[in-house]
């Protein structure tokens, strides 16, 4: 575990301890509001009025998914309670005391492999937007890099039990 934990550290070193920092954070912020829940639920209600039964079928789909996500999601972070990076440069004010997982990677996983699922030609666009807001959460300094790929691993679990 040790290796794990050194290896967290020198990946947030080398993306938080550098003269460009500031100008990734204002970037980062932007990508990670995206991820903030309310541009999820304003699409689903989009695409439900727009694209009919599949578009209402995502909306429900995507409200089962975020229904065993949260929960697990809460749960794991309360059980696990790993303190979030200290003596590295933080960019915002985190909802909580704990960092793994991510919550805002695991959202934007289970968004991506909802759209994944029900509009294919939009696939990669999703997943490379959700990769972005795991990162996004990386460079401003709340969580680690496991911590993101437990995120990603949390939210497509949660999408595919709720797909299958």
């Amino acid at each position: 575990m040790n290796q794990v934990k050194r290896l967290d550290l020198r990946c947030s070193q080398l993306c938080l301890l550098h003269g460009y920092n500031r100008v990734q954070a204002r970037v980062s912020r932007l990508v990670s509001r995206t991820g903030d829940g309310p541009l999820y639920l304003l699409l689903a209600l989009t695409l439900a009025w727009l694209d009919g039964e599949r578009g209402q079928e995502f909306l429900m789909q995507g409200l089962l998914a975020f229904a065993v996500e949260l929960p697990l999601y809460l749960l794991l972070k309360n059980y696990i309670k790993r303190e979030r990076p200290v003596g590295l440069p933080v960019f915002i004010r985190p909802s909580d005391r704990y960092s793994l997982p991510s919550g805002h990677t695991a959202a934007a996983f289970v968004m991506a492999c909802l759209i994944a699922s029900f509009y294919p030609a939009a696939a990669v666009g999703a997943f490379v937007w959700a990769s972005f807001i795991g990162a996004s959460r990386l460079l401003l300094g709340v969580h680690y890099l496991t911590d993101l790929i437990a995120g990603a691993l949390l939210g497509t679990g949660c999408a595919v039990l709720v797909l299958l």
